[in-house]
């Protein structure tokens, strides 16, 4: 954690937001604060503004209306302090990346290239591989590996550049249970050892329930949201 960061300081502050796409309004008033080693789950219907939202935070989309800061400032897209699992993406068998570089370029600020990154940064990334359960095929081209074997690999990317904020899309679709135990725990341990801060978009809140702070939910109407649920384990706090 950064010296100069205070404990509760947010790393992630959105006052009165409201998203807009093709003339529809996915949601708007949001208030929500994330801060160090909180884990906050999203729940809502499909087209409820879930992925939309970690667009906007990735400065990919823009609000209609509020703000939205990152420890503090204003947001960059490409901010190397925010690490992104996304959605499954199959790379295709042609792709040459070595499944551990594919790690390496989260440590080396996803650079173009094959990655340079230090002794300290390697055992970053092997500890990562590890972690996930990917030593056995770190070393084989991306693109010959299955879907959930790539999942991995991109959760462990996200992590390599030791993030402040994390946001994950539905990581744990594509993987058996073994695997999203693996995941989880990392993600937790993360939260943990290093205060990162976790939105964490799911449809099924089973796999990481046992380490969810707060749950921001959606509503099921597609044009008026006029707050969000907000609940502490069972129990509505807001």
């Amino acid at each position: 954690m950064t010296a100069s960061l205070a404990p509760q300081q947010p790393v992630l502050e959105i006052e009165d937001g409201s998203l807009v796409l093709g003339g529809r309004t996915l949601w708007h008033h949001l208030d929500l604060e994330v801060v160090p080693g909180e884990i906050v789950a999203v729940l809502g219907p499909n087209g409820s503004g879930k992925s939309s939202l970690l667009k906007v935070i990735l400065g990919q989309l823009r609000l209609a209306r509020g703000t939205v800061r990152l420890l503090g400032g204003p947001l960059h897209r490409g901010d190397a302090r925010i690490g992104y699992i996304p959605q499954q993406r199959i790379m295709p068998p042609g792709v040459p990346l070595l499944g551990r570089d594919l790690v390496a370029l989260g440590a080396s600020g996803h650079r173009f290239g094959l990655p340079l990154i230090s002794r300290a940064e390697r055992a970053r990334v092997d500890e990562l591989v590890d972690a996930v359960g990917a030593s056995s095929y770190a070393r084989r081209p991306v693109g010959l590996l299955s879907g959930g074997e790539q999942q991995r690999l991109r959760a462990a990317q996200a992590l390599a550049g030791r993030p402040r904020l994390l946001l994950a899309d539905e990581p744990l679709l594509s993987l058996d249970t073994d695997a999203q135990r693996l995941v989880s725990g990392l993600i937790d341990q993360e939260r943990r050892e290093r205060g990162l801060a976790v939105i964490f978009v799911t449809h099924d809140l089973g796999p990481i329930s046992p380490y969810v702070d707060r749950v921001l939910s959606f509503g099921d109407e597609a044009h008026v949201h006029p707050h969000h649920a907000v609940y502490d384990g069972d129990e509505v706090v807001a």
